[in-house]
């Protein structure tokens, strides 16, 4: 698998996510990121419908499922479609977000491994800083202070990749449970 700390990432657009993709991953090569592109590039067809946002999101979709990548990044209008697309795909937890905040507790948090962008909701340069928060964190970093944090987000996490929707219908609706983890809203000690 060609994992973040090696600085390998898998990426893909659409057309109207291109712009915002082509400016994040100038970014992140001059960086030393290498990139697998799997969408839009300058010289693509206006035309190839094999370049649809939702045939993008499966592709790289797959390629975090098949274990080839850890983690990707998605950009297309809005970021939604393509994020609904990858997710599609078993093993991937994506997420939309449009602020750095929201990248960093994505993955620290939800430890989603595909996370996409909304080039018509993010500029350029907050592209390049959601990209950077997000591939320079980990789940559980910056909590460390939070008791049991980690170990309740990865509860979660654990879950969602057991999960079973004909056992859960079954179940009552019901999750099984894999354990629990108590967790109170904390804050941040001064």
């Amino acid at each position: 698998m060609k994992k973040v700390k090696d600085k390998y990432l898998v990426v893909g657009a659409d057309f109207a996510g291109f712009p915002l993709k082509e400016a994040v991953v100038e970014h992140l090569e001059k960086k030393g990121w290498k990139i697998c592109d799997m969408g839009v590039k300058k010289d693509s067809d206006p035309d190839d419908t094999d370049l649809m946002f939702h045939r993008v999101g499966l592709r790289v979709g797959a390629m975090i499922a098949e274990g080839e990548y850890e983690r990707a990044l998605l950009f297309c209008g809005t970021g939604m479609g393509i994020h609904i697309a990858a997710s599609k795909c078993p093993h991937v937890h994506a997420g939309v977000v449009e602020s750095v905040p929201a990248a960093l507790r994505a993955i620290t948090g939800n430890g989603v491994n595909v996370l996409a962008m909304g080039a018509f909701y993010v500029a350029p340069k907050m592209g390049c800083d959601i990209a950077d928060a997000y591939l320079g964190a980990e789940l559980g970093t910056g909590y460390e202070w939070w008791h049991n944090f980690y170990e309740f987000h990865k509860l979660a996490i654990d879950e969602l990749e057991a999960f079973d929707y004909e056992a859960y219908k079954k179940n009552g609706f019901k999750v099984d449970k894999l354990g629990d983890f108590p967790l109170v809203l904390e804050d941040k000690p001064e």
